[in-house]
């Protein structure tokens, strides 16, 4: 036994398998769960036409015969093919193409919800030991920090269940904490040693390849949510002052990436036509005058009988502007609100699945215990990351971090807004969290006795962190009725709109 070596796991190795292993739980107790959202049947269409080699298209006629009782489709816009469906640029493309790969290998049978649950699972664990790689270059010489901002990733109780949808977000979340640690990888050889914003630094250049895949995951990133985009844009910006001529390297590989889609359609359009065409109808829903800011039900269905996408974005462009007109005073209450729901308490996927009878009838100990566990660590570790955030110092890292949380929250404050939107940033809150648990209090005192900025930067994270219990609060209050029904002896049946 002398002769054998204790064999050391690396630790993104073992985070990775860990997080797996917490994705794969659910996933195999749901082995026969099918899809219960519109945006889940929508995705399946778009993949299952790929998949047999029709492009990417959707509502074939039994796909419409199966919504016809829910919607009234208007074929006369369209050239409708039954066999084929109808081309659409409403969603962005990678994530039904992902989704399509899996059915090419499976089948269209009853078996794909699973294997893509199984390869979603994957996508989530990696997650984690992305987190802490992101880590190591945020906060630099906090090997503790990095690790535990993994391992927060990798147990967080909404993440786990998210493989169990198909959604844009099991690709998306991955690709843009991807990004972000390539641009940071991109700019290290320059910044991350000195903290210098000087673009005539004698440091060491990055090399082409990072600067190229940094392009390359933003451009993918965009393909999965072009709400990703303003962030896209203000990076490339931020990398080209840094770098000078070589970030143009980046700023062509993103350009490549994102062309091919654009183009498409375009002349599917007849017009320039971005990634994707769901702006109007996002608009639509986000002023409505029976909306908050947020989806409603009711009026999401409004624009959905409209099968040509150009049209519809058209008509619900003009719609919003046309609510904003009628009811001016409207547009600064419902940003308010939308950076309240962003925000919000992650109970809207147990309201919905649990409220509708999806899981069945679950007693009332345990449900108040699972609705605590969904919960309270998104309350623990948001509050802990504007605690966290205070302690960073204003270097070029902390700027890209900035940029990134004001870049994707702008477009949901002003377009439309859910809970499950920050979850994008969870890996980020994470990291933040971290820096404050492992410097503790004694780190937020001394930031606070060492200068007036540190005085100025702890207030504002206290600040952050009173609105946020504020914010809090205040839905808690707003949706007690619906708490209560949803804890109460039938509350599997409240029947909750998602």
């Amino acid at each position: 036994m002398t002769g054998l070596r204790r064999i050391r796991v690396p630790f993104p190795v073992a985070i990775f398998c860990a997080a797996l292993l917490f994705r794969l739980i659910p996933v195999l107790l749901a082995r026969g769960l099918g899809i219960g959202l519109d945006d889940m049947f929508q995705y399946d269409m778009l993949a299952r036409s790929l998949a047999d080699g029709n492009g990417f298209r959707w509502y074939a006629a039994p796909d419409l015969e199966m919504l016809k009782p829910y919607v009234n489709f208007d074929l006369s816009s369209v050239d409708y093919d039954p066999v084929r469906g109808v081309e659409t640029s409403f969603r962005a493309p990678l994530y039904p193409a992902f989704l399509s790969l899996i059915y090419f290998l499976v089948g269209s049978g009853e078996n794909r919800f699973f294997a893509a649950r199984l390869a979603q699972s994957i996508l989530g664990a990696a997650l984690a030991p992305l987190t802490y790689l992101v880590a190591k270059n945020l906060l630099p010489e906090k090997e503790r920090a990095a690790k535990l901002a993994a391992w927060i990733v990798a147990a967080y109780p909404i993440l786990l269940a998210y493989p169990l949808g198909l959604g844009t977000e099991n690709p998306f979340f991955l690709l843009l904490l991807a990004s972000f640690y390539f641009l940071l990888t991109a700019i290290s050889p320059n910044l991350l040693t000195h903290h210098s914003l000087t673009p005539d630094s004698q440091l060491s250049l990055p090399s082409a390849f990072h600067l190229l895949l940094s392009g390359f995951f933003l451009g993918l990133t965009a393909l999965t949510r072009s709400v990703i985009l303003p962030f896209a844009a203000l990076a490339l910006i931020f990398t080209f002052y840094v770098l000078r001529k070589r970030a143009i390297i980046a700023a062509i590989a993103f350009t490549l990436t994102i062309s091919p889609w654009i183009i498409r359609n375009s002349l599917l359009h007849h017009k320039l036509t971005g990634i994707e065409t769901s702006m109007g109808y996002n608009l639509y829903l986000g002023y409505h005058p029976q909306g908050n800011g947020s989806f409603v039900f009711g009026p999401s269905l409004d624009l959905l009988t409209i099968l040509d996408d150009a049209e519809r974005d058209r008509v619900g462009t003009e719609k919003a502007i046309e609510f904003i007109r009628t009811e001016p005073e409207r547009f600064v209450p419902l940003a308010v609100n939308r950076l309240g729901f962003f925000f919000g308490l992650e109970k809207r996927v147990l309201m919905y699945f649990y409220g509708n009878n999806i899981v069945g009838f679950i007693p009332f100990p345990l449900l108040l215990t699972l609705f605590l566990v969904m919960l309270l660590p998104f309350v623990i570790v948001s509050l802990s990351a504007a605690l966290g955030a205070s302690l960073l110092r204003w270097n070029p890292p902390t700027i890209l971090l900035g940029l990134l949380f004001l870049a994707y929250i702008a477009p949901h404050v002003f377009i439309l807004s859910e809970d499950r939107f920050h979850l994008a940033l969870v890996p980020f809150f994470a990291i933040l969290a971290a820096n404050f648990w492992t410097g503790g209090w004694k780190s937020l005192a001394s930031r606070w006795y060492e200068s007036r900025a540190g005085k100025i930067a702890v207030a504002l994270g206290v600040l952050a962190a009173l609105l946020l219990l504020l914010n809090w609060g205040l839905e808690l209050s707003r949706d007690a009725d619906k708490i209560i029904q949803l804890l109460g002896p039938n509350g599997n049946f409240s029947n909750f709109p998602y």
